[in-house]
Formats: structure tokens, C-alpha cells, sequence
């Protein structure tokens, strides 16, 4: 009743509110406190969220230091800022976001005491003037290096002080909402107040460097109606490009906003920055917000958008790459990017009642999103590449922990996406199992879907008015049940669905009209209606478009709503990069409850590829072929994984032939699970390419390390070839200061004869051509730099 009460009362004041600007997303989202979700697949993820990784997160915050942080700055503890980032603050409030949603479904009085001790700690640690950002309360001028010595002073570059804020705000908006407790909004309104009389035309002219306070202005100006949060929201967007600060295309300060028209720089900046655009767009009617943003979109979605829905191509910025440019096994695709893509075609339906943007949503949720996250609930990605050499697998925690608290915030909020109202015409976004009811001014309606989604396409939906009620009932034609996967040319299926989408009212076939990739359904809707939809449920096969160059010659699956993957784990061969998958391929699909916590798996027959002789010839053999969804790979282990699947010899990586090198056991002073890269036969495109698995000695540095190769069989050998990871700026590998190669003779190690100098050079396979012996062993002795660390893409042996 408590919940129901807030509710009412925060929708009537965010109407009130509205009214004042006459202006409003012309469509509402049906709040995930007024959704019942009742199916297997989401309802898990969401309890799963509330019992594991919202008290996972709360633990590693508190384990490092983050916790602390706020308990030192509000006195109760002694001590210097104790956790690796000035921006560590927003994990704690983005916990407190999540917490908040999910309280409104598992009324847990634990966790919300946990939650109340964490605010009484920001209580204290805000300064009597507003200011919140333990970094510079605790260490005064001698903070992090990026913050400056002064408030503010940075806060274009990389200080995050406003980033924090624009957490915190939401955090505490949702948190009242939820609890109708009074004290976090108060921080949150104090601290508002303070940047609205610090920020502004005529005072600091400067943006932020992380967009994210813009998005928790405008929710603190729906809860408060307080109109300077939405003025000040529109500012720190208008000045970008214009402000104090040094404009770059990594923060999108390179232009105003409004002359802004491609993606670029940092992804999730990126979307932040656009989804804040939209909602203020919404509220003060805003064309050009919305004519940029537009042309934004169809940047993104028409030439930089992955399959799985990620976006970000590159590591070192973590954003944008140009044009075409997707690459899979460096693809970047940061966890909190598919986060924000999702919160950024929300907000785009929500503006035109169009379902490509739940086209493009529902593909991030189902895939980069997921795949973010383990089924267990503990461990995460922060990038989710689509290829893997057996170098990827989830972590407990980052250093940087904004993907695991950003989940955490969001699973319990999902679905908030399922279902939307303009007046009476009521939108079914995605087919999830449960219910809602609608108010319209013909009275209730309550509807209830009954699916197994995503594991088949048949979808019933109850209709139960309060009365015959008149409505509109448009419900999405998904893009994997039509023509194209996503709107524009970047991605096309090669097989088209043998059947459309086939809608039964009450037992009768109907064919409703379509508007923005939704089926009308209008009637006057009567106890017992019943809606059947049976979408085409069939395994589809995508290409990309030629300008992708890694995709070509390649095809990637989908099934419903998800993009399949291939993985070593469902081979007995685990070399699966070889494999070729025929455009002609006749593929089949099983469920199967046991695996991965249940899942369809594709079926069929594929050719493995292997060498067959030193000139590079290759044959074909017979394999099978096992595909499962992309969210549910690296559960198994280590080990190779593909989305896109070649279709040709071309485009295979065939099975090398054995080599001394490929056959040795390893050996190193720092042994891990990586030294399996070395001796692979795998070159990188270059010394800095991650698409691999690769041996490093980082964070060592000043220190000499060796590897082994044991032979398989002593063996005459007079060239060995190192080709050397180096990373740096964007991290912190170089080549070595030196390295030295021994051959083992008896039980001696004995430096080889090299004919010349051993060379040092980046990008390229550096060749040691020595005096020919005959041994059983080789070492390899590395002497690292001072300043830097490295590591080894491989060692070859001839």
C-alpha cells in the first residue's frame, strides 16, 4: 500500500510537473512496479540480481575501500581516500539505485537497512554547502591527479565530480520513490542546489567530462518540479563546445550538441549524452535536440552497430571506431555501453512510437547486455568481444567497477521496456510472460501474456477490461520475425521467414494493419479476448555488410531474439576458429534444459580446415556444428568462441601443422592459463592487438622472467621468432629492455650463437637466427624496463 501510495503521488507531481512545460514524451512506459514478470527467463535474472549481485556489489565496495571512502570524508573513520578512482563514488550510488528497484519487488528489510546506513554515511560526508565527492573531502589539494587542486577545476577532463552527481541523483530519486524516505533527496536537492549556483551562463561556463548528471537533473526535476534541474540539465548540454574546457571528440565536446551529427569518441559517454539530450528534447520541445540525435542513430545503428546490439569498436578510447569499422575479437562493446544504447532507444520510442528503437533495444538487452553479466549472478564483462581465443573469461570484480553496479541498477528495472501507453493506444514492446493493467478513460485493462520466450515465437495474450473498454492494442513485429534484423543495410538475413506472422483474435485469424512495425488491434474489448500470435520462429542466417571487412565471407545465426554463438566447450576438437558453416548449411534447433540453464541449441553439419603440407595447402573434413546464445558463452571455461562463422576456406583459420613450438610443454616463471598464447601459431595484426590470447608479465616491472619450451623430441633448430606485445600509451606494456635465448645441453643452459643482435622491434616478428644445435629445451630470458612491463604474442621455433 506504502509502494502504491508513493506511486500515485509521484505521478500526479510528474504530471503537475509536466504541465508546467506543456511538454512530455508523447509516450509513457508502463512502470516495472505496475509489471508482473512470471516466466523462467527474466523473473530468474531479476531474483538472481536481488539475491547474489546486489549484495556481491555492496561486499566489493565495501572490500575496496569504496564504502570507507564516504566514512572517512564524514569523519567516522581516519584515513586517505583508500580505492583506485575518483569516480568510485558513483558504484555506491548506482547500488543504491538498484537496491531501490529491486526493494519495490523483494521487500527485504536487510538490505533496506543496509541501504539507510550507506545514506546516513553520504549524509555525512556531504559538505555544509552541498559539496559530495569524498575524493577531494578527504585529500584536499593533494586528490587524485585528476581532479585538480580546486573544485571543478577539472571537471571537463576527467575529475567525474558532476558524473558522480548524476548517479547519486537518480540513485536518490529512485530510492524516495520506493521508500518515501525523505533524507537521500535532501542530500541529493542541497548538492543540486550548490551546481545550480556554481554552473551556469555568467558563472562556471564549463561542461562535464562524463555526461550522466544531465540524466539525474531531469529525473530530480520530475520528483521535485523544481524547473532550474531541467534549465541547468540544458546547459550542461548547450555549453559543450562552447565551454571552457578543452573540446575533444572522446567527450563529444567537439561541437555543440546540436551540430553534432555521427558517433564518436567514448560510448557510453556517448549515450548518456544522448539519452539526456532526448528527455530534456522531450521536455521543452527541442527540435534540433531531436533532429541531432536523429542523425546520431542512424549513424550508430546504419554503420557502427554490432550484432549483439554492442557499440564501441575501440579499447583504448572504449568507443567508437569509424565507419564499418566492427571489429570481433578487439570489439570493445563495454557492458554499461549496451546499458546506455538501451536507456537511449527507450527514450527514442518513446518520442515516435516506432518500434526500430525496441528493434535495437531488445537486441542489446537479449545479447550485450546478458552477456555482461554470468548466470550465477557473480561475475562480469566489461568489454564483450564476439570472438575469443581463449583469453576471455568473466571477473569477480574490476578495478573500474562501473559494469557490475551498472547491472546491478538495471536488471531489476528491466521491465520498465515491456509495455508503453498514449492514452489508449496500448504498446506490447516485448513478450515477456506476466501482466499489467492499463488506466485509460474507458476504464481498466488488464493484459496478461502467456509465452515461452525466448525459447519459441507463440504468444498469448489475455484481454480482461473493467468494463468493455475501448483500446488500441499495438503490438510489435519484432525484426527477427521479418525482413531485416535491424533497420537499414549494415546487417540482412540470407533466409527469409517461410510465413508471416500469423494474429488470432478469440480463435480467428485477423489481419491487422501495421504502423511503425506494430500490428493495430482495436475493439471493444471484452472479458475472456484472447490474442495468439505465432511469430516465425526460425533460425536465421545474417550477413554484414562488404564494407565490414571482418565479417566478410562470414554469417552469423540468430533464433528469436537472440544471436548464437559457436564455442569450444560443445566440441571434442576445441579448435572451432577453423570451422566453415556452408550458406547452405541445414540447420536444426533443440532445447536443452540441462545446458547453460536451459537453452535452444542449433544443430548441424559443418568441415573443420587443416593445413597439409609447409606450403599452406588445406583440406576439409567432416564436423558437426553446435551453436548456443551468445548471453550464455564463458560459463565452461576458457576456450575459442565465434558469432561470426566462416562460410568459406577463405575466411577459416585452418588447424596449422604441428610444429616444434605447438608441441612443447611450457614452462614459465610466471606461470598462468595464458602461456597457451605463446605457442599457438596465431600472429597478431599487430603488437598491440588483444583479439587473442597473450602472455604478459604486467603489473612487473624492472624484473627477469623466463619461459621453456620442453620439446617433444630433441630436434635440430636454428631460428627462433618473438613477436613482442607492447600496449603503451593505452596501457602498460613495451617491448623489454632485453631478452636472451638458451638451448639446453645436458643439464646446462647455453646462450645460442646468434649471427646478429637480437632485434627489438614492435608489429613485427622478430627473428633470431643462430648457429645450429641440436636440443631437447629452449629458454627464453626476458629483462623487463623500468618504467613498463610486457609480454609475448609468440614464440616460434624452427
Amino acid at each position: 500500500m506504502r509502494q502504491l501510495f508513493l506511486f500515485i503521488a509521484v505521478f500526479i507531481l510528474f504530471y503537475a510537473c509536466s504541465n508546467q512545460q506543456n511538454k512530455e514524451y508523447p509516450i509513457s512506459p508502463v512502470p516495472f512496479t505496475e509489471v508482473n514478470v512470471e516466466d523462467n527467463f527474466w523473473s530468474q535474472r531479476i531474483k538472481t540480481n536481488h539475491d547474489v549481485t546486489i549484495p556481491i556489489a555492496i561486499l566489493k565496495s565495501d572490500e575496496t575501500g569504496r564504502i570507507d571512502n564516504f566514512a572517512i570524508a564524514g569523519g567516522h573513520m581516519k584515513g586517505e581516500f583508500c580505492s583506485p578512482y575518483p569516480f568510485d563514488d558513483s558504484d555506491v550510488f548506482k547500488i543504491i539505485e538498484g537496491a531501490a528497484y529491486s526493494l519495490q519487488m523483494f521487500p527485504d528489510e536487510k538490505l533496506e537497512s543496509t541501504i539507510d546506513s550507506l545514506i546516513d554515511l553520504i549524509y555525512d560526508a556531504q559538505e555544509d554547502d552541498g559539496y559530495l565527492f569524498t575524493n577531494r573531502t578527504i585529500m584536499g589539494e593533494n586528490g587524485h591527479d585528476w581532479i585538480g587542486k580546486e573544485r571543478w577545476e577539472k571537471v571537463d577532463d576527467l575529475s567525474h565530480e558532476l558524473y558522480n552527481l548524476g548517479h547519486f541523483y537518480e540513485a536518490a530519486t529512485a530510492y524516495y520513490q520506493a521508500t518515501g524516505k525523505q533524507k537521500i533527496l535532501d542530500i541529493a536537492i542541497k548538492s543540486a542546489d550548490l551546481v545550480d549556483r556554481e554552473f551556469g551562463y555568467g558563472k562556471i561556463e564549463n561542461f562535464p567530462g562524463h555526461q550522466e548528471i544531465e540524466i539525474g537533473l531531469v529525473k530530480l526535476y520530475r520528483v521535485t518540479g523544481e524547473k532550474r534541474y531541467l534549465d541547468l540539465a540544458k546547459f550542461f548540454l548547450d555549453i559543450r563546445g562552447k565551454g571552457i574546457g578543452e573540446k575533444t571528440t572522446y567527450n563529444q565536446s567537439h561541437l555543440p550538441v546540436v551540430e553534432q551529427t555521427e558517433a564518436v569518441g567514448h560510448s557510453v559517454r556517448g549515450a548518456y549524452m544522448w539519452t539526456g539530450m532526448a528527455d530534456v528534447a522531450a521536455l521543452t520541445g527541442d527540435q534540433q535536440y531531436i533532429d541531432a540525435i536523429n542523425s546520431i542513430w542512424e549513424d550508430v545503428v546504419y554503420k557502427k552497430l554490432y550484432i549483439t546490439g554492442g557499440i564501441g569498436a575501440e579499447g583504448g578510447h572504449e568507443g567508437f571506431g569509424g565507419e564499418y569499422e566492427l571489429p570481433n575479437g578487439r570489439a570493445y562493446c563495454e557492458t554499461c555501453a549496451a546499458i546506455a544504447n538501451v536507456f537511449w532507444n527507450h527514450r527514442m520510442f518513446l518520442m515516435t512510437g516506432d518500434a526500430k528503437y525496441i528493434d535495437v533495444l531488445e537486441r542489446s538487452l537479449y545479447n550485450n547486455v546478458l552477456s555482461g553479466v554470468s548466470l550465477s549472478g557473480d561475475h562480469f564483462f566489461y568489454p564483450n568481444p564476439l570472438e575469443s581465443r581463449g583469453q576471455h573469461e568473466r571477473s569477480e570484480w574490476f578495478g573500474c567497477a562501473c559494469c557490475p553496479s551498472n547491472i546491478s541498477r538495471f536488471i531489476p528495472s528491466m521491465p520498465n521496456y515491456i509495455y508503453a501507453q498514449n492514452g489508449s493506444d496500448l504498446y506490447v514492446n516485448l513478450f515477456v510472460p506476466g501482466s499489467t493493467t492499463f488506466e485509460t478513460q474507458n476504464g481498466q485493462l488488464k493484459i496478461s501474456q502467456e509465452s515461452n520466450m525466448p525459447w519459441n515465437g507463440e504468444v498469448t495474450i489475455a484481454v480482461e477490461p473493467e468494463n468493455n473498454t475501448k483500446a488500441n492494442l499495438l503490438i510489435r513485429i519484432p525484426g527477427w520475425a521479418s525482413k531485416n534484423p535491424v533497420p537499414g543495410d549494415l546487417y540482412s538475413f540470407m533466409n527469409q521467414p517461410s510465413s508471416s506472422t500469423v494474429f488470432k483474435v478469440n480463435g480467428e485469424i485477423v489481419s491487422p494493419e501495421t504502423k511503425n512495425g506494430y500490428a493495430e488491434i482495436a475493439k471493444n474489448w471484452e472479458a475472456g479476448d484472447k490474442i495468439e500470435i505465432e511469430f516465425p520462429y526460425e533460425i536465421r542466417k545474417i550477413i554484414a555488410h562488404p564494407n565490414i571487412e571482418d565479417d566478410w565471407e562470414k554469417m552469423a545465426l540468430q533464433l528469436g531474439p537472440l544471436v548464437y554463438c559457436t564455442e569450444w566447450a560443445d566440441y571434442d576438437d576445441p579448435d572451432i576458429l577453423s570451422l566453415v558453416l556452408q550458406e547452405n548449411a541445414e540447420l536444426s534447433y533443440a532445447f536443452q534444459p540441462e545446458k547453460l540453464g536451459g537453452v535452444n541449441i542449433i544443430l548441424g553439419d559443418a568441415l573443420g580446415t587443416k593445413t597439409v603440407s609447409s606450403e599452406g595447402e588445406t583440406e576439409t573434413y567432416p564436423r558437426e556444428f553446435k551453436a548456443i546464445p551468445y548471453y550464455a558463452w564463458a560459463h565452461r571455461g576458457k576456450g575459442q568462441m565465434a558469432v561470426w562463422i566462416p562460410t568459406s576456406e577463405k575466411s577459416a583459420l585452418p588447424k596449422p601443422l604441428p610444429s616444434i613450438a605447438s608441441e612443447s610443454d611450457v614452462e614459465a616463471s610466471l606461470a598462468t592459463n595464458a602461456l597457451r598464447g605463446i605457442n599457438d601459431q596465431l600472429l597478431p595484426e599487430h603488437s598491440a592487438d588483444k583479439s587473442h590470447t597473450l602472455y604478459h608479465w604486467w603489473p612487473a616491472t624492472n624484473e627477469t622472467h623466463w619461459v621453456i619450451y620442453n620439446f617433444k623430441a630433441p630436434a635440430t633448430i636454428s631460428e627462433c621468432g618473438l613477436y613482442w606485445l607492447k600496449d603503451i600509451p593505452n596501457g602498460g606494456c613495451g617491448l623489454p629492455e632485453w631478452y636472451k635465448l638458451y638451448y639446453k645441453r645436458g643439464q646446462k643452459w647455453v646462450e645460442v650463437d646468434a649471427e646478429t643482435p637480437y632485434p627489438l622491434m614492435e608489429d613485427e616478428l622478430n627473428r633470431v637466427v643462430f648457429s645450429p644445435v641440436t636440443t631437447s629445451a629452449m629458454k627464453l630470458e626476458v629483462q623487463l624496463q623500468e618504467e613498463y612491463s610486457t609480454g609475448l604474442h609468440e614464440w616460434t621455433v624452427n
